[in-house]
């Protein structure tokens, strides 16, 4: 009993770290919270969190090793997730130039973006296959049977839920301030920026 809990802090301890850390999975989220409200950074952090979980399931049951192994598929997966990345830091750019619409049809636009923002996070998730590599390297250095990958696997996206839903809450506390136009073409600019420069990064790592 003793021996697991060890091994359970240090799961959380590892993943801790690995989720603190600023990625774009963070800067999506952080950018659907300011356009759709909380609910927006929510549903995103559940999109990324179930594209995680596809993630486990795959690593645990070996096919996302088949996936590393081949290099075209690699690199076809990366590409795509790089561009993925690239086209929403853009467009969150272009929206920094151009401004933002009224707060009533801002209101009607977060609403119906919410199924919008749950695909943006699973979609980006997906796309990156340094996930694939990232849970077969993780996972079984804690477990090594399919339902021990699966349970720590699922921890870590439970985990990285809460985390990024945690920045959603904060993000909308904050709203009053976020809601100034100069305020919002700022951080506008500066999430289409940093998104912009995580898929670079992403096509250009090997």
């Amino acid at each position: 009993m003793g021996a697991m809990l060890t091994l359970l802090l240090a799961f959380v301890a590892m993943s801790a770290v690995v989720i603190c850390t600023p990625g774009p999975d963070t800067a999506l989220t952080v950018r659907n919270a300011i356009t759709a409200g909380r609910r927006g950074g929510v549903v995103t952090a559940a999109g990324v969190a179930s594209g995680q979980l596809v993630w486990t399931v795959t690593a645990s049951a070996g096919i996302a090793g088949l996936l590393q192994a081949s290099e075209p598929a690699f690199l076809a997966v990366k590409l795509a997730g790089a561009l993925y990345l690239i086209y929403l830091g853009a467009h969150s750019l272009w929206t920094a130039w151009r401004g933002h619409p009224p707060a009533a049809e801002r209101g009607a636009g977060a609403r119906a973006g919410h199924g919008r923002a749950f695909r943006q996070g699973l979609v980006s998730n997906l796309a990156n296959p340094k996930m694939a590599a990232f849970f077969l390297s993780m996972l079984p250095q804690f477990a090594g049977t399919f339902a021990g990958l699966l349970a720590f696997g699922a921890l870590f996206c439970l985990l990285t839920f809460l985390w990024l839903a945690g920045y959603s809450v904060a993000v909308h506390a904050a709203r009053r301030v976020l809601d100034r136009p100069r305020v919002r073409r700022t951080v506008d600019a500066v999430s289409g920026a940093a998104l912009v420069a995580f898929g670079a990064r992403l096509a250009l790592t090997r």
